[in-house]
């Protein structure tokens, strides 16, 4: 049987959904460079043939630590779902000489180098600068349009995200994205190969976007995610998924799959999608790229992630359109025929939707709470409004 080894880290999917799908393709040997869920770490013994913690993996040669137990175990594919091991397991399998995103994974990680690949090909995105100190954002503030957006360049899932309206506002905006980008790497929540990444940032413009050119119904946010997958260096889209309007400052607050829009804009968003993961140049990987939807048509590209998307993502396509993402891309790595879709997938496809909910603590008009709140499930549960055949969980 085929033996494959799956890198562990914070963010991804669920790890007991990946777990269970892997299994099912392969003989699964579980690295863990953070801690386990307490849900997941008994069903890991029973899916895994093994399960190797390292926790201190900020502290080691990463590549090397992946490579040798991908050899100790002859692992014949190794693959992760968590943006922070992205690069390193992209290397090590480079080393192995195994199917993976390839050398060009660090370009869909790192923002500085993703938009600057993008710029070269003449790919619409914010305008931007690279900082990596506070002079940096400074001078960038004195050539940018307000408001602006300074974002960490290795972060994921909106972290240390920091809106600038007014160059008095840069200085204070520095201090505290890197105080949050410190306080996530506490945390697990921060590239793991790549030293002092806590340290590079991005600020750009905020370009204005609008749902209701795109949209037929209201409730839906200005921007969207094309789901997909690259094989043997092809691009090939799944889906489209959308989103609630953020929380400033752009914290999401939901996704649904699918995103509810006519044929002819999914085709338009796909298209811009297709040309920024070209652009990247990926090899063998999941896709997960970000585009921001403005009035009259226009589209910037937010950002390509050299993997799935996370929380939800995959379970949802799963539920919706009954693609196991995780098994196909687990039997390509492992060189075995895969059928991926021949374009994306659309609402008329799907088989109801799903969405997954972020609960944050803040009012309807996104202000946080000024107080602690317990979170009763069962309480908020009785009183949400279920259509026929709909279930909360």
């Amino acid at each position: 049987m085929s033996k494959v080894l799956l890198v562990h880290a914070k963010g991804g999917p669920p790890l007991g959904h990946v777990l269970s799908r892997a299994a099912a393709r392969a003989e699964v040997h579980l690295l863990a460079l953070s801690a386990l869920p307490p849900s997941v770490a008994g069903p890991a013994g029973r899916l895994c043939a093994s399960v190797v913690t390292a926790s201190d993996a900020r502290r080691r040669d990463l590549v090397a630590l992946i490579v040798s137990r991908a050899e100790a175990v002859g692992a014949d594919a190794v693959l992760t779902f968590s943006e922070y091991a992205v690069v390193a397991v992209a290397e090590a399998c480079e080393t192995l000489g195994l199917a993976g995103a390839g050398s060009a994974a660090a370009l869909a990680r790192d923002k500085r180098l993703m938009r600057r690949t993008w710029r070269e090909h003449g790919l619409p995105q914010p305008e931007f600068r690279p900082v990596a100190t506070e002079d940096d954002l400074r001078e960038a503030v004195a050539v940018l349009p307000f408001p602006l957006l300074l974002k960490a360049a290795w972060s994921a899932g909106s972290t240390a995200h920091q809106i600038i309206r007014s160059p008095h506002e840069a200085p204070a905006a520095w201090r505290r994205s890197r105080e949050v980008m410190a306080e996530s790497a506490l945390l697990g929540y921060s590239e793991l190969h790549v030293a002092e990444a806590d340290a590079d940032f991005v600020v750009e413009e905020i370009v204005t976007g609008t749902a209701s050119d795109w949209f037929d119904e209201s409730g839906w946010g200005d921007y969207v995610s094309v789901e997909g997958v690259v094989a043997d260096g092809t691009f090939h889209p799944v889906c489209l998924s959308g989103r609630m309007p953020t929380v400033e400052p752009f914290t999401e607050r939901a996704g649904i799959t699918p995103a509810l829009l006519p044929a002819a804009a999914q085709d338009r968003i796909v298209a811009l999608a297709r040309r920024s993961v070209d652009a990247l140049g990926l090899r063998d990987c999941g896709t997960h790229t970000e585009i921001k939807l403005g009035a009259d048509g226009r589209m910037w590209l937010i950002e390509t992630a050299a993997r799935f998307g996370g929380a939800m993502t995959v379970p949802q396509i799963e539920e919706v359109f009954g693609l196991d993402l995780v098994g196909m891309l687990v039997d390509h790595l492992l060189g075995r025929p895969v059928e991926w879709p021949e374009q994306a997938l659309t609402p008329a496809q799907a088989h109801g939707a799903a969405g997954s909910l972020v609960v944050l603590a803040v009012d309807s008009r996104g202000e946080p709470w000024q107080d602690r709140r317990v979170w009763d499930f069962p309480a908020v549960a009785a009183d949400v409004p279920l259509g026929p055949g709909s279930e909360l969980s």
